[in-house]
């Protein structure tokens, strides 16, 4: 099957380095990715075929690790350490950098009014998200206990899709992460490192719905 209608979590499965590429283009490829590449730049009025050049360029090309290829208990690890505990640093600051923000330029039409309190609820939801795989998922999985696995799984998978409807509110709220015009020092701060915290989310995401939570259901396909 061609890239071009290949679904864009395929792609991230499968080719190395392919996430970064996609958060170039904002494609979705963690909660909506079952969008082929071909419709996901059409929706987004962008070349596909450019797209599908630059992943081409990455196979055989990349020092990445193949999370497929790793086994459940190695990617929990990384899952932990990479993003979990990044996660928990992350929010705090970007609450404190968006509340300064708000506060020093709430007149102007262009600052993020309500970023804050979203961040806010974001981690709210994030933080407790993590506690129910730390606490009940990952231990099954690092049991060998994926046969019982399946019900917390649909509920992580639907908490994603929640992760990424607030990931689109975020965009909304600050012009797709776009500074204006004479921003502040603590402005662009704040903008950079919602950058680093959305496409360390998505890859988060990705990584569970893509490969773990996938390597489970094999798992439990084989047992049946």
């Amino acid at each position: 099957m061609e890239m071009l209608d290949q679904s864009l979590g395929q792609l991230a499965r499968s080719v190395a380095g392919a996430t970064r590429i996609f958060n170039d283009y904002q494609l979705d490829f963690c909660c909506a990715g079952k969008h082929s590449l071909r419709d996901a730049a059409q929706e987004k009025g962008i070349d596909a075929e450019e797209i599908v050049q630059r992943l081409a360029s990455l196979q055989g090309a990349t020092d990445e690790t193949d999370w497929n290829a790793e086994p459940s208990e190695v990617l929990i690890d990384h899952i932990l350490l990479r993003f979990h505990e990044r996660h928990r640093q992350q929010l705090p600051e970007l609450i404190r950098l968006a509340r300064k923000v708000e506060q020093t330029h709430g007149e102007r039409n262009d600052c993020p009014a309500g970023l804050a309190d979203h961040l806010s609820e974001m981690q709210q939801e994030l933080e407790s998200h993590m506690k129910k795989e730390e606490q009940i998922l990952f231990p099954l999985l690092l049991r060998g206990q994926a046969a019982l696995a399946g019900g917390p799984i649909t509920i992580m998978r639907m908490e994603h899709e929640q992760h990424g409807d607030a990931l689109q509110h975020l965009l909304a709220l600050t012009n797709n992460i776009n500074l204006p015009q004479a921003a502040c020092n603590t402005w662009q701060a704040l903008y950079f490192a919602l950058r680093v915290f959305r496409e360390d989310l998505m890859e988060h995401i990705h990584l569970e719905n893509n490969i773990l939570f996938e390597n489970a259901a094999l798992i439990r396909s084989a047992h049946a």
